[in-house]
């Protein structure tokens, strides 16, 4: 159909992405007079569930914001889908407003239901008994439930008359187009693998946003506080930073001999115990201790959800001022609160003492412990 005579003229439009704004109209001189034109008028194409606005074929809403031009008495208006916004109106393929029904939610002027008189697929109205509306009234209305155009990344427009009479009665009032467009559905894709970030040193510190990161893991050459006494506890400390999303979380095992110094030991703690003055002692926990002062808990805080890291408890390392060594033994896991499970990173700092008696060969004391994580998906 062509539009001319009562129901105005076509305008010129522009499809901005799948919104679309009309930025340009025009009457022919003849008309401009008779027909005023809609202002700030749009089509947004809203998505209904998982259905995309502009997704083709889709089931969405349309809603219409336009402002009124004149100043009359309006008691239908109707919208008009055409393939072009001008000339011949041809129903997009695939577009269907049969199913169509009119929200309830109206905005500027009120009271309308959807017509039924005379109704084509492509051509719904809505209509009540007519009443006055002043210019530059912003008017607002849903369509819900209309099919989309069938081919994607095609624009369409929408023709947009008022009447002073009910049921498409009466005489045109203001008009104007409003354009649309569908567009292809982005699907995105990712996969996340089975991962284990774990990692050891002296140090290891926060990023900005107070995460452990393991590329500031310093070396592991680490050195005790003080000479070996058997009249104070020499101290020292490391680090370690472990995540996993594997099912069953992860267990972490500390291995390597005691300290030696060619033939000479300082005895590995193999039951958990304080640390003692004058008696040879190696041990290690992974708590903040108070005798002597040194160590730190766990960091970011354990909290039986994303953070499950613990000192395993039944392995001796996960009391304060209680210390012991055991080569190859579980150190920690993530299994806090109700049981092992997938946990965020976080840094557990290694806790070792020495103790020894007046007897103590001199030498330098040397040991080499290497942690490993061990995950199970």
């Amino acid at each position: 159909m062509s539009w001319s005579g009562r129901r105005g003229v076509w305008f010129g439009a522009a499809v901005v992405g799948s919104l679309a704004v009309v930025l340009a109209a025009f009457f022919p001189p003849s008309l401009a007079s008779a027909v005023g034109t809609f202002s700030t008028r749009s089509l947004t194409l809203q998505g209904v569930g998982t259905v995309g606005g502009s997704q083709f074929s889709g089931t969405v809403n349309d809603l219409f914001n336009f402002t009124t031009f004149s100043t009359s008495n309006v008691g239908s208006i109707q919208f008009d889908y055409c393939t072009t916004a001008g000339g011949t109106c041809t129903v997009p393929p695939g577009l269907s407003t049969t199913s169509a029904t009119l929200s309830g939610t109206q905005g500027g002027a009120t009271g309308f239901t959807l017509g039924a008189i005379g109704v084509t697929n492509g051509h719904p109205y809505i209509t009540r008994t007519a009443a006055n509306i002043n210019s530059s009234v912003a008017l607002s209305y849903t369509l819900l439930g209309v099919t989309n155009p069938s081919a994607t990344n095609t624009p369409f427009y929408v023709h947009i008359t008022s009447y002073t009479g009910a049921n498409l009665g009466g005489t045109a009032v203001d008009n104007g187009t409003v354009a649309a467009s569908t567009a292809n559905q982005i699907t995105l894709t990712g996969t996340m693998p089975e991962s284990l970030v774990f990692c050891a040193g002296a140090t290891i510190s926060l990023n900005g946003g107070g995460v452990p990161d393991c590329t500031t893991a310093t070396s592991g050459a680490v050195s005790f506080n003080q000479l070996f006494s058997p009249t104070a506890t020499a101290t020292a400390t490391s680090q370690m930073a472990a995540s996993t999303n594997a099912s069953t979380g992860y267990v972490i095992t500390v291995n390597g001999p005691t300290l030696t110094s060619g033939g000479n030991t300082v005895t590995a703690m193999s039951s958990v115990g304080p640390s003692t003055n004058g008696i040879s002692q190696f041990g290690m926990n992974l708590k903040q201790n108070t005798t002597p002062a040194f160590g730190t808990e766990v960091t970011p805080t354990s909290n039986n959800a994303n953070y499950r890291g613990e000192a395993v408890p039944s392995s001796g390392y996960d009391v304060a001022n209680d210390f012991k060594y055991v080569n190859g033994g579980d150190v920690a896991d993530s299994a806090q609160g109700s049981g092992a499970a997938p946990t965020d990173i976080q840094i557990y700092t290694a806790a070792y003492i020495v103790n020894v008696n007046g007897a103590q060969a001199v030498g330098t004391y040397t040991t080499t412990l290497t942690y490993i994580c061990t995950p199970t998906y």
